[in-house]
């Protein structure tokens, strides 16, 4: 864990803090998937998630929440082993470890709920950034949706698919 950066689960009050930054990402169009203009009520319901999902944000040691992180069953039925993730996190804080921070803690977490694998759908390969730290934490791209993905600068670039193998620890 970063030092000073506690992880703890989202509570309804923290969405006003998650918000602004949650907007400002998704209105960028560079890194989701999600609609550029999406709404405060369809990004809370995308984002905070009921149990056995999860939603944490990282605070700083005076509670500012400093980012996001979700993490949920990526497939159901016989594919229900492998988790899902998705991460946030403000702009203002960006370089001070937060990202990894919330990896980190979110393999754990799929360890330790019994998930096989965590699989992230659609990573845009110009978030080099992002690759790198997935790849870092032990993520592998196992396929790239060529164009698969309308970048605002770049045009039409590609969707990484990235899996990582977990050991269950339940």
């Amino acid at each position: 864990m970063l030092w000073g950066v506690r992880i703890r689960t989202a509570t309804e009050a923290d969405w006003a803090a998650i918000w602004p930054f949650f907007r400002a990402i998704v209105a960028a169009g560079d890194t989701y998937t999600f609609p550029r203009d999406l709404d405060e009520r369809a990004g809370h319901d995308i984002w905070m998630l009921e149990p056995p999902a999860r939603t944490v944000v990282a605070v700083d040691e005076d509670g500012t929440v400093l980012g996001s992180a979700k993490m949920n069953r990526n497939h159901m039925g016989a594919a229900s082993h492998i988790a899902g993730a998705s991460f946030m996190v403000d702009p203002a804080a960006s370089r001070k470890g937060v990202g990894r921070a919330l990896g980190e803690y979110a393999l754990k977490w799929a360890a330790e709920e019994g998930y096989r694998a965590m699989q992230f759908n659609a990573v845009v390969e110009t978030n080099h950034r992002a690759v790198a730290l997935w790849k870092s934490l032990g993520f592998h791209i196992v396929g790239t949706l060529e164009e698969g993905f309308l970048h605002p600068e770049h045009g039409y670039v590609g969707l990484h698919i990235m899996y990582q193998r977990l050991t269950p620890t339940t």
